[in-house]
């Protein structure tokens, strides 16, 4: 079996800068897009209500046209 490579300290460095840098981005972009998916949902969860509530009446008023 081959011994392990001394990697170079510079590379340790490059490799540990890049992750860090990687992990602060990635905070920063979750937090810029968190209140924008937030409101998305919160506007996709009302017209989701309209809709609901439309389709209720569309099927009551097939409902009570069909009973006459």
């Amino acid at each position: 079996m081959i011994p392990p490579v001394q990697v170079s300290p510079l590379i340790k460095f490059t490799r540990y800068s890049a992750l860090l840098v990687g992990m602060i981005y990635g905070k920063k972009r979750y937090d810029y897009l968190k209140p924008i998916a937030e409101e998305e949902r919160r506007v996709e969860a009302e017209e989701k209500k309209k809709r609901e509530e439309l389709e209720r009446i569309a099927k009551e008023i097939a409902e009570g046209s069909s009973s006459v």
